[in-house]
């Protein structure tokens, strides 16, 4: 693991200082003592596994209707990441991926009703294999658990009350993304520039990663420069994403990141799986800056923003290989 991405212990009395010193120096940490069982991981791992494997034919049947239904099926070469930064041109992504969303919602819910088609689209289940569902989901109550705690510390870590977030995020547009890399036979060299996953920064509030110790994940470094990152054993890499930037006026960063493909020398399909669960808030979460997180000196840099506005110009950007128009918390970082 990268000596950049620090180990924090949720467990341990000084977990509030080591994330405030994580969120404002790299933004990314390694956690510890979250609470998940390996169990519920080990199951989701080994669903996945089958689901991969299906023909291809049988996954793209389970592809969205559209773009901006974030559930579903992605077929390796349909996203490029890096078009969320604004940018535009380049080479789609080398990753292949199953998204959900929460498996059920309380009736009723307002928010829920108006984006039922959209944002809120029920999940796309495949039949076999049969033990999918149950898997995913159950990973996905016990993530979802661990992020609604770290938002509890990371309330306390920026001198507010530790349900600062609650009422910002009881009704959270919570997406999680199996991501598969794997190199088949036969395959073609990447495009100049093409990569794995594409630059780019997460949208939300916070991601909670779990990714195999394959070399592959890079983050960009206060140097400006990309370091190779993996997970301390047993942990899972957590990471800020834009709109706590936003919140926090940037005293923390929601840091670049990508996959780059393996050496064309290294043999074998060079597997890497990550599974990736984007707390993203309530579709109408106001972020404005925070009242601690500014000054006469330092006063806000971002205009206020729905939470859902934010997040849907983020995602239609790499699903139509269109430059996102959605503000972007990367500033001026240099990036060699």
């Amino acid at each position: 693991m990268s000596d950049l991405v620090p180990v924090v212990d949720l467990e341990a009395p000084d977990a509030v200082g080591r994330i405030d010193e994580a969120c404002r120096s790299i933004g990314f940490l390694s956690v510890v003592g979250h609470g998940v069982g390996h169990r519920v991981v080990d199951h989701m791992l080994e669903e996945t596994a089958e689901f991969f494997a299906l023909p291809l034919e049988d996954k793209l049947a389970l592809r969205p209707p559209r773009p901006d239904v974030d559930r579903g099926y992605a077929a390796k070469g349909s996203e490029g990441l890096v078009y969320s930064l604004g940018v535009g041109g380049a080479p789609p992504d080398l990753f292949e991926a199953f998204n959900i969303g929460p498996d059920s919602w309380p009736a009723g819910d307002p928010i829920f009703e108006a984006e039922r088609d959209r944002i809120f689209a029920p999940n796309i289940w495949p039949a076999w294999p049969a033990g999918l569902r149950a898997a995913l989901v159950a990973y996905f109550e016990a993530v979802r658990d661990l992020a609604h705690r770290l938002t509890s510390l990371f309330a306390l870590a920026l001198d507010l009350e530790s349900d600062f977030f609650d009422d910002k995020t009881d009704h959270s547009t919570d997406t999680m993304r199996v991501n598969h890399y794997e190199r088949s036979p036969g395959e073609p060299a990447p495009l100049a520039g093409q990569l794995r996953m594409g630059a780019h920064t997460d949208y939300g509030i916070v991601t909670v990663l779990y990714a195999e110790a394959v070399p592959g994940l890079q983050i960009v470094g206060p140097d400006g420069a990309w370091h190779d990152v993996s997970p301390a054993e047993g942990a899972f890499l957590v990471n800020l994403g834009d709109l706590l930037a936003e919140w926090t006026n940037d005293r923390w960063r929601s840091t670049l990141h990508r996959v780059v493909p393996p050496h064309p020398g290294t043999p074998g399909p060079v597997r890497r799986r990550s599974v990736a669960f984007f707390h993203d808030g309530n579709y109408d979460a106001l972020v404005e800056c925070l009242p601690t997180c500014q000054s006469a000196d330092h006063p806000p840099k971002y205009r206020p923003v729905t939470a859902g506005e934010h997040l849907m110009a983020k995602l239609l950007g790499p699903r139509t290989l269109t430059a996102s128009e959605a503000v972007s918390t990367t500033g001026d970082r240099p990036l060699r």
